[in-house]
Parts: C-alpha cells; sequence; structure tokens
C-alpha cells in the first residue's frame, strides 16, 4: 500500500492532473490513461482490497439504458455516410441556393444542419462536407478561408442540433432528461445556423469574389430532373421528422427513437436500391470502432471520477469552488474556462465524464438549471472541436481535403466561427430562457 492518502485530498487532486497531463503527452489514449490514473490511486489511497469499486462503478456505467442510444445514432450516421443520401441532398439545394452571392456556402450550412438533426455526430458529417462541399467551392472560386471555415463550422452543427451525442452523455452523466436537452438545444442551434449563414452571405455581397454564385452551366437542366433533384430531400426530411418527430411526440424514448432511425435509414437505402451487405458490413464495422473508442473513454473516467469522489475529490472541488468570495456568475465563468481549456487537449467524451459528475452538483448548489448548463456545455464542446491545437474537426478535413489545403490553413479559417459560437455561448449564459423557453 502506497500510503497516497496521507499526502491529503488537494495534494492527490494536483498529482491525478500531473500525472494525466505527462501521460497524454507521452500519447496513451485517454481510455487507458484515466483507467491506470484510477487504478493507481485505488492501491495507493484504499489499498488491493478496494479493487472492486472500480468494477462496481464500471458495471453501473455500461448498464446504462441511455447508452443504447449511441450506437443506433453512430450507425444511422455511418449508413448515410455509405450511400448517397447526403450526396443528394447536397445537389437538391444547389438549386435552391445556387443562383446567389455565397449560395454554395449557404447551402453548405443547410445541409450540414440537416444531416446533423439525421446523425448527431460530428466526425462523418465534417468528412462528408469536405469531400462534397469543399471541392465545389474551391472550383467556383469561394476564398479559400471562407470555405474551409463554411465546411469545419458547419460539420460542428451535429454537436448542438439533436440528436447530439454529446446531449445524450450530457443527459446520462448529469442525470438530466435527454429529452428536455434536445428540446432546450434547438433554439441555440438554429441561431449558430443563422449566425453562420448570415456570416457568409454579408462576406459575400461586401466582397462577391469571395462566393460568387454558382454559373448557370451547372444549374441547367429540365423541369423534370429538377423535380427529381429536389424529391431527394424528401426521404432525409423524413428520417429527421420520423426521428425528432417521435420524440417531441411523446411516442418513443431517446434509445427507441435512434431505432427507429437506424430502420428509416434501411428502408431510405432499399428504396434508393443502395443497400448491399458491402455498404451494411462497412457501416457496422465504423460503428464497432467508434463505439469502442466512446466506451472504453467513458469506463476509464467513470471509474476515475468514482474512486476520486470516494477519495473526498467532490467535497474538495465543492468547498474550494464554493468557498470563492465571488458572484456565482464568476463561478460560472470560471467553468466555462476550465471547460474551453480542457477542450483544447482532451477528447469531449473525456471532458463530460470527468468533469459533469463535479460541476453539475455545484451548479445546482447555485440555484442554476442543469438542463441549461447542458446547453452551455454542449456549445464549450462545439468550440473545442474547432480549438487548436487538437481540434478534431481540422484533422477529420484534413483527411479528405486538396493536398493545397494544410492545417495550418484550416486553423487559420475557424476563427470567425469561433468567435460566433462563443458570442452564442455569451447569449445563453446572459439569457437562459434562450435554452429554456420551449420546454417551459
Amino acid at each position: 500500500m502506497l500510503g497516497l492518502s496521507a499526502l491529503g485530498i488537494g495534494f492527490a487532486t494536483f498529482l491525478i492532473f500531473f500525472i494525466m497531463m505527462v501521460l497524454l503527452l507521452i500519447g496513451m489514449p485517454l481510455g487507458f490513461l484515466t483507467g491506470l490514473v484510477a487504478m493507481f490511486f485505488t492501491f495507493g489511497w484504499f489499498g488491493p482490497n478496494a479493487i472492486g469499486m472500480i468494477g462496481t462503478r464500471v458495471f453501473s456505467f455500461v448498464t446504462e439504458y441511455s447508452l443504447v442510444a449511441i450506437p443506433m445514432f453512430v450507425l444511422m450516421a455511418s449508413l448515410l455516410d455509405k450511400t448517397g443520401v447526403a450526396r443528394d441532398l447536397y445537389n437538391a439545394m444547389r438549386i435552391v441556393a445556387g443562383r446567389i452571392k455565397g449560395g454554395v456556402g449557404v447551402q453548405t450550412i443547410i445541409v450540414a444542419a440537416l444531416m446533423a438533426a439525421m446523425s448527431g455526430i460530428i466526425g462523418g458529417e465534417t468528412v462528408l462536407l469536405g469531400m462534397l462541399a469543399l471541392p465545389q467551392m474551391l472550383r467556383l472560386g469561394y476564398d479559400k478561408k471562407l470555405a474551409i471555415g463554411t465546411v469545419v463550422g458547419g460539420g460542428t452543427l451535429g454537436t448542438m442540433i439533436p440528436p447530439s451525442i454529446v446531449l445524450i452523455m450530457y443527459g446520462m452523466t448529469a442525470n438530466v432528461s435527454i429529452g428536455d436537452l434536445f428540446t432546450a438545444a434547438i433554439t441555440p442551434g438554429l441561431i449558430l445556423v443563422f449566425l453562420y449563414i448570415s456570416y457568409v452571405l454579408i462576406r459575400c455581397y461586401i466582397n462577391p469574389s469571395m462566393g460568387p454564385p454558382a454559373p448557370q452551366s451547372d444549374l441547367a437542366m429540365s423541369t423534370r430532373d429538377k423535380l427529381r433533384t429536389i424529391g431527394h430531400i424528401v426521404l432525409p426530411m423524413s428520417i429527421v421528422m420520423w426521428v425528432l418527430g417521435s420524440i417531441y411526440g411523446g411516442i418513443a424514448s431517446v434509445t427507441e427513437a435512434a431505432c427507429m432511425g437506424v430502420m428509416g435509414v434501411f428502408v431510405s437505402a432499399i428504396i434508393r436500391k443502395e443497400l448491399n451487405y458491402a455498404i451494411v458490413h462497412s457501416a457496422l464495422q465504423q460503428t464497432m470502432r467508434t463505439c469502442g473508442m466512446i466506451i472504453w473513454i467513458g469506463i476509464g473516467a467513470s471509474a476515475l471520477v468514482g474512486i476520486y469522489n470516494l477519495m473526498g475529490g467532490k467535497r474538495f472541488v465543492e468547498n474550494t469552488i464554493l468557498g470563492l468570495d465571488v458572484p456565482s456568475i464568476v463561478i460560472i465563468l470560471l467553468m466555462m474556462v476550465i471547460l474551453l481549456a480542457l477542450g483544447m487537449f482532451l477528447d469531449w467524451i473525456g471532458i463530460v465524464m470527468l468533469t459533469m459528475p463535479i460541476f453539475v452538483p455545484i451548479i445546482k448548489s447555485l440555484g442554476y438549471d442543469p438542463l441549461w448548463f447542458g446547453i452551455v456545455f454542449c456549445i464549450n464542446m462545439q468550440v473545442s472541436f474547432l480549438s487548436p491545437p487538437f481540434g478534431p474537426a481540422a484533422f477529420y478535413l484534413k483527411s479528405v481535403a486538396p493536398p493545397d489545403v494544410s492545417l495550418v490553413d484550416i486553423y487559420k479559417s475557424v476563427w470567425p466561427f469561433i468567435i460566433m459560437q462563443l458570442m452564442t455561448l455569451g447569449l445563453v449564459l446572459a439569457y437562459p430562457e434562450v435554452a429554456l423557453w420551449l420546454t417551459r
């Protein structure tokens, strides 16, 4: 037994943070890192007889019913990725938006919002937009930074727009209704879409060379072809209404609606005659890889948080933060700074699992609504997807972008969209009713 308990919870908190940073810097995956630190402090603080506590904590996490929704939404996104639904949706929107200055950029943001409402994750969405929209905008002569920023900014809408997996994980961790979180996220999500579209249009109307309209040759087609192309919007919109309508209508829980969404995508692929063994096999493999990562990070983080709470860490953090002689809004802003800083280095799954079991009780004791804080947290995570040096959206786009688009180009392009996300964050912080009015 190492006798770590003699060091006190304050020093132990610093030691946990230091060990995690060192292991992150040497490249250890977050899921294994948190599990290793949890094992070390279990033996060092409580002794080997306490190892069963980790198993109990992990079991309670992996048997959480809400987790079932995650592989369903990931599978739905994977099937959309493998079939031509997204491509046809993008082409259909071109007829509507292609004739105006910045129209292809607006089209990209609208398609990103619709794809977010179908899948709830950002990785596949950013990759799809990078393959569909970015080459199109660059071919038309769009400003390089505007085109890149529109793709990565639009791709992060999956974090905010229901059915967001970030909201599902927060609801499960904070014991908040996931359906209410979905409802509360609608208004901030639409505000972000409005800000993105306004930004693109204003930039392109001030300087038309930044986003010229699509040439007439790109839009020329017969009336029958136009109707057929616009008809491609019907199936994606049906899936959105099928999933979200069943949740908001009280017909199905989030988990059941996720399963219905998968069935909707299967039916859509059958109607389009695109469903085959290769697509299903590839989608299932992608789903297993994504969910495996989520589960391992969740297992490690839940074990570490459980042990830390048993050590008295939760009480230590609460007493330290609540003991500050400052207004409650300052404490909220301090939490925002912590979340934004963590988002620059950690995966969102680890952040929600590590911080929310500690932050949410503090939020409640300060008299704030944890439902509102979930939306605030979600916007923070949206910023983290773009923030250097490890913003994952940049790496998703780089994997499919043309060779002349570098990571430096991507990071230079995201700042206007980060600013708009921070503006939305400030709005929801200052006026909580922006997020809560629909739920009430």
